[in-house]
């Protein structure tokens, strides 16, 4: 993602109103950015809340700042710099986290960011984009320009899209089926788990899959609602803890739109349960948000003949 983020970044240096800022970072990946910008490319160095600052103060004076580092280092960090120079003064500075999740895998947890969506979602006015494909990336960064707002855009490692987005929405449909029995959604390139999952058992005809690409959710698209309200089955996925994640955004959600579940499952990140640290991989299986564990519950789910019998302790 960070090279279709580099590339929209060049597209949208036409704009003079527009500057980066790096923290120290971007070598052999922002080249295109600092020879289209010029003096609008900002190294502030290793130094997360002045670049905050000093991107208030250019917003304050009418530019549009894009402030990039690795996720934990621009949002942990520099928290209250966003808060009371950024969102309290509605500016359009736009945080940009590289490596969301467990993505700097075995650099372990001063790497990682797990509670990042929670900390930026509760900030006054703060709009936070997690693109699940490679392609949200370039709608994404169009739609925090136009919104002119304080906003968030976490960075994984994704793939390509299997349908084409034309603008990030709070929940995007991926696939679906007349026959479906579950709905899942989940946040961010973890998606490619639940992707996998779904084509390694054959259950595409049985599951619904959406994206969650904007917190906090507005109007949840009405295929999501109602595909929610059909299955009654919803599984949420997420590279994130539990708290201030999307099944927490979610779960207040569908009780504002008065719909039931006989299940609800949330897979989400469980920070270190044996204390050790691997690659992303190794991360996302710990927490039980691989492929494999995915697949284990689906299956569990659509071979459950009785929900509320189930829910019962009733076999």
């Amino acid at each position: 993602m960070r090279k279709a983020f580099s590339n929209i970044i060049s597209k949208v240096a036409e704009d003079e109103k527009v500057i980066f800022i790096t923290g120290d970072l971007g070598f052999n990946a922002f080249e295109n950015i600092q020879e289209s910008m010029k003096d609008r490319f900002i190294n502030t160095g290793v130094a997360e809340q002045n670049m905050i600052g000093v991107a208030a103060g250019l917003a304050h004076k009418g530019y549009k700042v894009f402030c990039y580092s690795i996720a934990p280092f621009i949002t942990y960090r520099c928290l209250e710099q966003i808060r009371i120079d950024v969102c309290f003064h509605k500016l359009p500075v736009f945080i940009v986290g590289n490596g969301g999740g467990y993505g700097y895998g075995i650099m372990g947890a001063t790497h990682h960011s797990i509670e990042d969506i929670a900390c930026m979602s509760s900030m006054p006015g703060m709009t936070c984009y997690v693109p699940s494909f490679v392609e949200e990336v370039e709608t994404s960064v169009l739609k925090i320009l136009e919104s002119g707002a304080p906003a968030y855009l976490r960075l994984g490692l994704g793939k390509k899209s299997l349908i084409k987005q034309t603008k990030p929405e709070s929940v995007n449909t991926v696939s679906s089926s007349p026959e479906a029995k579950i709905t899942i959604l989940a946040l961010g390139p973890v998606i490619n788990n639940v992707i996998a999952a779904i084509e390694n058992a054959g259950y595409k005809d049985k599951v619904n899959l959406f994206s969650a690409v904007k917190l906090p959710f507005e109007n949840l698209n009405a295929a999501f609602l109602q595909s929610v309200t059909n299955t009654k089955k919803l599984l949420v996925v997420e590279e994130h803890i539990a708290r201030g994640g999307i099944a927490e955004h979610l779960a207040l959600s569908l009780m504002n739109n008065n719909i039931h579940l006989n299940k609800f499952k949330s897979l989400h990140a469980l920070g270190y349960p044996n204390g050790l640290y691997g690659d992303q991989n190794y991360h996302q299986t710990q927490s039980g948000i691989d492929p494999g564990n995915i697949q284990k519950i689906i299956k569990e789910w659509l071979t459950m003949s009785n929900p509320d019998a189930e829910h019962r302790g009733i076999h």
